[in-house]
């Protein structure tokens, strides 16, 4: 299974990774725990990885970062419209 892009939303108890290969189509679905996040990535190839941007997520990205992957932080205000299940 080779993963192209991943998002990641960032919560204190668990992390919902999402995840798509090559053509577009979604490869992963998963919640993990936060010490789970990086045995998920350790074993894969280097990819795009694409979080909000609050505190925590500059530290998942400089620990991804170091193992090769490509970190994108959003802004909150770019992320907002594609959050489905809280009222705007």
């Amino acid at each position: 299974m080779e993963i192209k892009r991943v998002g990641l939303d960032l919560a204190k108890r668990v992390i919902q990774l999402h995840a798509d290969d090559v053509r577009d189509r979604v490869v992963c679905r998963r919640a993990l725990k936060p010490s789970e996040v990086m045995s998920f990535f350790q074993d894969r190839l280097p990819c795009l990885i694409g979080m909000e941007a609050c505190a925590q997520a500059h530290d998942w990205g400089r620990k991804l970062s170091a193992m090769g992957h490509t970190v994108k932080l959003m802004a909150p205000h770019y992320v907002k419209p594609y959050v489905q299940g809280q009222p705007a």
